[in-house]
């Protein structure tokens, strides 16, 4: 023991100039603990990336999908746990359980890679479905938290944010940033605070976002940081990058997919592109976001409220996406009856090369099953051949069940059974549309409207999506939609949108628009009816409900 005591007595700078080196260059240290076989060999990028998250206060990262940043995440936030005794530092994602199994995959994967980093585990690392802790022998902890208001109060001396584009700027100044606000105190005698350490570090690593955003302006408020050398760095590349190095899809794939996926799904994933938000645009694309706090999509009646169904029928500039567009909304009342939030519950895009017969029973499927009050449906020009079909008696080609015969409300279209359920309002383009643009905003400001939140989960690029996961993709779709709009004031004073690029439909805002004008318009109302209470000859109030159908009367 001595003869060791003397050892490290005599040479403790060596040990120190050591530590310090590792410290400074992560890279260099992974590339002395990687196996002779089945290692990893760093790219240059990767190095310079490692190399910033160990030097600057904060790093705010832009990067593809395909890249390899949430894994090179994990190999800093290790690096650390190790060279800073007693250090804790988390991840932060939308979700603990999107954070959870971000770092238990990109665990294990770096354990195959590198086998020398289990013996600086202590104990046994634990994963769950929301939570994921690894304990390090330096004392050091690793483990997740949500960018939500749950965080609130929790302390940790760094964090790496992922998926930071979807951060709400108030959420993080009052849960997120104060988090690492205590900095590490040395292991010593003294517990000191180093003051040369990066305490209260916080790095941003993402895919593009859209324009106007918080992140957005944060991420141009770094680049100013960092010209003026107040410790920040902004990093970010395309797909070409990683292709450049042999990583991820090959060009080819990447190319393929450029041609026929969506110009802004393809910017914000693959070129790290912020998009949208032009002047003028129909929307605040931030007020819009905010909206995003829906974590359950609905898939029938819940029995407790009720639901329109608003449909747009296909009008795509491309064939191939040529679909008829649905929106489910839900209605919240207060106790007495006014309208308090709208929400967004489901956005079903029937499937090409339907008729308007098949589009008819479809439709009528769907009301069933939420047991929706009203269709609203523009039924003029390319729609009025899913009306006529729709105010057709109809029975289920698979269950051979009657749907139905549907009459209009405000039009003189004859239903072929008489007396049939008056159920279909036919929306009037033309004369509405002014109104619609206004009603969804007032909407989106006052933020009556809720949608679906975003699933980071969701491989946006496949063809094939589960039932459960579909509302969320086609809820992505309808932001891509909105932010592409541009509003126009015409010559009569009306106001109407304009595409900015055509190879992006607005079928599905056109259903969400033309749902919010009625429920504006005929469902956002409380008429108080006075009844004369004859023993004392004072006024009672009764609410009721105004909206319920009552023929043409609309």
């Amino acid at each position: 023991m001595s003869d060791y005591r003397s050892s490290l007595d005599s040479n403790i700078d060596k040990y120190i100039d050591l530590i310090s080196w590792c410290r400074w260059n992560p890279d260099l240290w992974y590339d002395m603990i990687t196996p002779e076989t089945g290692g990893m060999i760093l790219d240059l990028d990767q190095r310079v990336f490692l190399r910033s998250i160990t030097r600057f206060i904060s790093t705010y990262g832009v990067f593809p999908r395909g890249y390899g940043k949430t894994l090179k995440e994990v190999m800093g936030m290790i690096h650390t746990a190790i060279f800073f005794p007693l250090i804790e530092i988390a991840m932060t994602a939308q979700t603990q359980q999107n954070a959870s199994s971000l770092v238990e995959e990109k665990w294990k994967e770096l354990t195959r890679f590198y086998p020398l980093l289990l013996n600086e585990v202590e104990g046994k690392p634990s994963f769950t479905k929301d939570s994921a802790e690894i304990n390090f022998k330096s004392g050091g902890r690793i483990d997740v938290l949500a960018n939500a208001q749950s965080s609130k109060g929790q302390r940790r001396k760094r964090l790496q944010i992922e998926e930071s584009a979807l951060l709400n700027n108030e959420l993080f100044q009052d849960c997120i940033e104060p988090i690492p606000n205590v900095p590490r105190r040395t292991i010593g005698k003294n517990a000191l605070i180093n003051p040369e350490e990066l305490n209260g570090q916080i790095n941003f690593f993402t895919t593009s976002g859209w324009r106007g955003t918080d992140e957005y302006e944060r991420n141009l408020m770094m680049i100013k940081e960092m010209a003026e050398l107040k410790g920040k760095i902004v990093l970010g590349s395309d797909w070409q990058l990683a292709v450049h190095y042999g990583r991820g899809e090959p060009k080819a794939a990447l190319l393929d997919k450029k041609s026929r996926l969506s110009p802004t799904f393809f910017a914000q994933n693959y070129e790290s592109k912020w998009v949208g938000t032009v002047d003028g645009s129909i929307v605040d694309i931030k007020q819009l976001l905010n909206l995003r706090v829906l974590e359950c999509a609905e898939f029938k009646n819940d029995g407790k409220h009720e639901y329109i169904l608003s449909v747009d029928v296909a009008r795509s500039h491309k064939k191939n996406n040529n679909q008829t567009s649905i929106a489910v909304l839900k209605l919240i009342r207060t106790p007495k009856g006014r309208l308090k939030n709208i929400h967004l519950v489901n956005l079903i895009n029937l499937r090409n090369g339907l008729t308007f017969g098949a589009q008819a029973i479809e439709v009528k499927r769907i009301r069933r099953r939420y047991s929706a009050t009203i269709v609203v449906i523009d039924g003029n020009g390319v729609g009025s051949g899913l009306l006529d079909e729709l105010i057709k008696d109809a029975e289920d080609p698979s269950t051979k069940e009657n749907l139905g015969c549907w009459d209009t409300i405000n039009t003189d279209h004859e239903a072929e059974i008489k007396n049939a359920e008056k159920v279909i309002y036919n929306f009037v383009s033309q004369a509405s549309n002014h109104d619609g643009i206004v009603s969804i905003q007032d909407m989106v400001i006052s933020g009556t409207l809720q949608l679906l939140i975003k699933d980071t989960n969701i491989k946006y690029d496949d063809t094939n999506y589960a039932e459960e996961i579909y509302p969320f993709v086609q809820t992505d779709r309808l932001i891509e939609e909105i932010a592409n709009l541009k509003v126009v004031t015409q010559n009569n004073g009306k106001l109407t949108v304009q595409q900015l690029t055509k190879r992006i439909d607005k079928d599905r805002y056109s259903a969400l628009m033309m749902g919010i004008w009625y429920i504006k318009n005929f469902l956002n109302k409380v008429i108080e009816e006075k009844e004369i209470n004859i023993k004392n000859f004072s006024l009672t109030r009764k609410p009721k409900i105004y909206g319920k159908r009552k023929g043409a009367s609309f």
